[in-house]
This record gives structure tokens, sequence and C-alpha cells, in this order.
């Protein structure tokens, strides 16, 4: 009887995605695009670099393994904004709206991975994943997906610990979809139903707070990922005019206007200032985080400045 109680709620659920699907697909047609037009820009940050958060890693479970994104110091440094020595902004994420008709989406832009406690889109290679500081290999976060609203988010874990996903509208500030992660080559899912109008989610494990991803949700194909230097290419879009815009975590949207002419190139530029930084209450800490100029062989533990770890006479 359970067994055909778990299978009835499968063909439910299949049931469920497809009558969405279809509502969504009447919003939007794939069709074959023969005289598309391309853009391409760069996205920047002016001023100085925000500085990390940092989450002290014997607070969380499974600690050993996860100490493997750890400064060595027993911290967990999450850098939220990635900046080249021109100010590209890595994670920025640049859509074209209100597209109607055109190429069909990628097969993978709803999927993740877990990969050493942090949570991956799918598509993001190894070499986006690490970079070297002073000499140590050092994992960088992608902050940023894209996710489709009325569709299943999956999630492969590729850690040997067991994970949490959790999804969670900023905009409104609850949790909209919470699933289990367990260790298994096979994905665990989740029925993505936000509001409508809701376009910023954010996707956090419920067992690793530092283990956290934000997404834009888009009904259209036309978007891209900026990677490191900030560049972005969106190709094949049909001719017209469209808004298009640029975010990043913490950031106010920007948009612009732009009109697409037949097999030319387009270029836009974004620019957000780093003063303009916005963060939900529960994420602005004064006492745990460090600036990316920080001298590396300064010791957290010992030092005075604003932006060390807190020592332990800081508690009485």
């Amino acid at each position: 009887m359970n067994k055909l109680l778990q299978r009835s709620k499968q063909i439910a659920l299949v049931v469920m995605v497809y009558l969405a699907w279809g509502s969504v697909a009447l919003s939007y047609e794939a069709v074959d695009v023969k005289t598309g037009g391309t853009i391409t820009g760069k996205v920047t940050l002016r001023g100085p670099v925000p500085e990390p958060r940092v989450f002290p890693i014997v607070l969380y479970p499974f600690g050993d393994f996860c100490k493997k994104i750890s400064d060595g110091e027993g911290q967990v440094v999450l850098r939220e904004f990635n900046v080249d020595g021109a100010g590209g902004l890595q994670d920025a994420v640049v859509v074209v709206q209100d597209v109607q008709r055109g190429k069909s989406f990628r097969s993978r832009d709803t999927e993740l991975v877990t990969v050493n406690c942090m949570f991956h889109p799918a598509d993001v290679p190894e070499s986006e994943q690490f970079e070297f500081h002073h000499g140590q290999l050092v994992h960088v976060h992608p902050l940023l997906t894209v996710i489709r609203n009325h569709t299943l988010l999956s999630v492969v874990n590729r850690d040997p610990i067991n994970h949490a996903t959790q999804v969670y509208q900023p905009e409104k500030g609850n949790r909209v979809l919470s699933f289990p992660v367990p260790v298994s080559f096979q994905a665990s899912s989740g029925y993505v139903d936000l509001e409508k109008g809701r376009l910023i989610a954010q996707i956090i494990c419920e067992m690793h707070e530092y283990m956290q991803t934000w997404a834009w949700v888009v009904d259209n194909p036309y978007f891209a990922k900026t990677g490191k230097g900030g560049d972005f290419t969106i190709e094949n879009l049909p001719p017209g005019t469209y808004r298009v815009i640029a975010w990043h975590p913490h950031m106010k949207p920007v948009e612009k206007q732009v009109t697409i002419s037949p097999h030319e190139a387009t270029t836009l530029e974004f620019e957000f200032d780093a003063s303009q930084v916005v963060r939900p209450i529960y994420e602005t800490q004064t006492r745990f985080r460090i600036p990316p100029e920080r001298d590396p062989t300064v010791d957290l533990k010992g030092c005075e400045g604003p932006y060390c770890v807190r020592r332990e006479h800081d508690h009485h």
C-alpha cells in the first residue's frame, strides 16, 4: 500500500509539472531564428570591493569534509563579489525582457550540483570553481544561477555527506521549497512555484548556511551569466527593441534599452556602484567580515580591526 501511495504521488507530480509547463509554453514559443542578432558587453563594479562574509565552520555539521573550502583557520570565506583588476564583475546575470518567440531553452538551466559543500550550476566548469590566491588553491563560489518558474529544480549531490535544498523568495521573505539531497548519483528535485512577478530567489542548504546561491527567474532563454572579467554574450536574438536588465545579488537591477538588427552585434555596458550594496538584515555582519586587501600573513584571530574574527574576550 505504501509503494502504491508513493507511486501515485510521483504520477501526480509529473502531471502537475506537465500541466504547468504547458501554461509556460503558451507564453514563450520556440521557433527557428534565421535573422537573429547578438548582444555582447561587460558588467563592471565601480568602487572598493565589498568585504566577504565569514562563517566559523565549527558551527555546522560535517566540518571534517567541508573544511576543504575553509581558509585553513576554521573559517569559510564567502566571496560575494569577484572582481578582476579592470573592475569586471563575475556572477552577474544579463537578461532580455519580454521576448515572446525565439530559440529554445537549454536543457540544464534548472540543474545544480553540490561540490565541496557548495552549490554550483551544473554547467559551471571546474576552471571557474577554483583559482590560486597567494599560492593556495581557493574555491570560488559561483554565486549566481537562473531558474524557471513552474518547473523542477534538480540537485545532484557529488559530496559524500548529506545536504538539504531550501528555496526562499527574499522579495516576500518566506521559504517556498525544501527537499533533502542525500548522497546519491541520482538527482533530487522539487517543484518551483513562485508568485507571479517575483524575480529573485535564494537557494540555501538547510545544514550549511554558507552553502548558498542566488537565482534570477527567467521566462525566456535570452540571458547570460558573466564569467571572470565580467564579459557576456547573448546570441540569436530576434530583431526588435528590448529592455535588458543586469543584476547581481545585493545590487539593484540596472536596465537599458537596445534595438537588435538582423545579423548584427550590439554592445551594452553595465556598471554597478559598490557603495549601493543592499543586504537583508540577516546577512549583515559587522564582526565577521574581512577586507579583500587584507595582508594574508596577518592572523585574523589576533588583530584589532573591525573586520577581524571575534576574540574570546569580546564575549565578556
